[in-house]
């Protein structure tokens, strides 16, 4: 190949990918890990400097021990029961927190001024991991490398890869990456809010997910680069009864997701490549696209990543005593119940995501914000090709102490033009187990054909 066609080739590359891969960062950065960084990569210190309130404290080890109470599966219902609110906002007073309010939540006070108010506690983090996680995520550091753009990943098992992030691609893989029990399972609802505040059950599942890169002996060497596979069947309402879904997610772009359908009337298993992007989710009946469930779910490759930095944020977290509350009571009419979200200020790494060139999808340009010490998406923005903000995406996390860890399953997506919003894996009145890993070829379409036949 001669220099010409090697810089064509390069040239197509880089617009396809939109950024440059990045190598991991030296053995004198990570050290940080083990000094003024959590061995996640958050700042250790608080937020008490200079004209800084002290209102984010210091991280001391995050919630490891299993907590008193009652519990929805592993997770307890309640925590920090008898605390109270530091203060509300409200639309009256947005102003004066709008430094501390994403977009989204501007529009929702603004929208729904009468109901929608946020109540702010006191800030816990409340962050942790096992031991093995902290000393891959220490390895990760200096072995993990993007590629393909930034859309594929090598060097890394078992924790966070870029946890001294450089860009907004790693970032977003920390996010795919997040910390996770090895086999879990649980039953969740869909639930659409219509535009005249009526609520519909969507469909009621049953779900397992398995996360092979936390395999205890997982090795970068051994592990076979697919990090989420799931296996879900429907159980309400009737005439969606037996449906089943099957997904497994790669960090190789050119195979980043293998999906599989059971229908019911059709009585087969088929490949269901458009599960994806930004599809309408059918298991919410359409009411959000695919890669909207638990805040962002699938490839990047749609997207071109721009890491905007750090900032204080006002964010759902904490939110044991949302997914302890029944259901009726959780769900409002256009969000959810103020009464049950905990909201708190932390740091957030903050994210745009555009759409990169020669790909097109329906929302073309995003915003994400995401918790220091889990990397997990707490708030979402998503804008129309006239750059006017059309959706927002809330995230409401809990802490796991018996994994130890914070996870979350749950996000609800407001449609702020149709007045409408999406309730993805409602866990309110279900169960979520931590259980012993499936052997993987439960997670294909040839294992649901042979039960969909008995």
């Amino acid at each position: 190949m001669n220099q010409t066609k090697i810089l064509a080739t390069a040239l197509v590359a880089l617009l396809a990918g939109g950024q440059a891969a990045h190598a991991a960062v030296s053995a004198d950065e990570a050290a940080k890990l083990k000094s003024t960084l959590t061995p996640l990569g958050g700042e250790k210190a608080g937020n008490k400097d200079g004209n800084k309130d002290g209102s984010i404290p210091a991280w001391n080890g995050g919630i490891t021990k299993p907590l008193p109470g009652k519990k929805l599966g592993v997770i307890p219902t309640q925590i920090f029961a008898d605390e109270k609110p530091v203060f509300q906002v409200t639309a009256k007073n947005a102003a004066q927190y709008a430094d501390l309010l994403s977009d989204g939540t501007k529009a929702l006070l603004a929208k729904y001024p009468d109901s929608f108010r946020l109540d702010v506690y006191p800030s816990h983090r409340t962050a942790a991991a096992p031991q093995e996680v902290y000393d891959n995520v220490f390895k990760n550091a200096t072995r993990c490398k993007t590629k393909d753009g930034g859309y594929s990943l090598e060097g890394c098992i078992g924790g966070t890869p870029f946890p001294i992030p450089k860009e907004g691609v790693e970032v977003m893989w920390n996010y795919l990456m997040r910390l996770e029990a090895e086999s879990i399972e649980y039953r969740f609802k869909n639930i659409v809010g219509n535009a005249d505040g009526s609520k519909t059950l969507a469909t009621r599942n049953e779900i397992a997910f398995q996360y092979p890169q936390y395999y205890k002996d997982a090795t970068p060497e051994s592990w076979s680069g697919e990090y989420a596979m799931f296996r879900f069947n429907t159980l309400e309402p009737p005439f969606k009864a037996g449906e089943s879904l099957v997904i497994r997610d790669s960090i190789d772009m050119k195979q980043s997701r293998q999906a599989w359908q059971y229908l019911v009337g059709q009585r087969r298993v088929r490949r269901a490549p458009t599960v994806s992007y930004d599809t309408p989710d059918f298991v919410a009946s359409g009411a959000n696209y695919f890669d909207e469930v638990q805040g962002f779910f699938g490839a990047l490759d749609r997207f071109q990543w721009k890491l905007i930095g750090k900032k204080e944020l006002l964010i759902p977290y904490n939110n044991n005593g949302f997914i302890g509350a029944k259901l009726d009571d959780a769900i409002g009419k256009h969000h959810l119940n103020p009464d049950h979200v905990r909201w708190e200020k932390h740091r957030v790494w903050v994210v745009e995501a555009t759409v990169a060139p020669g790909k097109r999808h329906a929302v073309p340009k995003r915003r994400y914000y995401l918790d220091e010490d889990t990397w997990l998406i707490a708030l979402a923005d998503g804008f129309d090709a006239e750059g006017k903000l059309w959706r927002t995406t809330q995230v409401t996390p809990f802490v796991v102490p018996a994994l130890p860890g914070t996870m979350m399953k749950t996000a609800t997506v407001f449609n702020l033009q149709a007045n409408t919003m999406s309730v993805i894996q409602a866990l309110n009145e279900e169960e979520f187990k931590i259980v012993p890993r499936k052997k993987e070829t439960y997670f294909t379409g040839d294992a649901v054909a042979a039960e969909a036949a008995r």
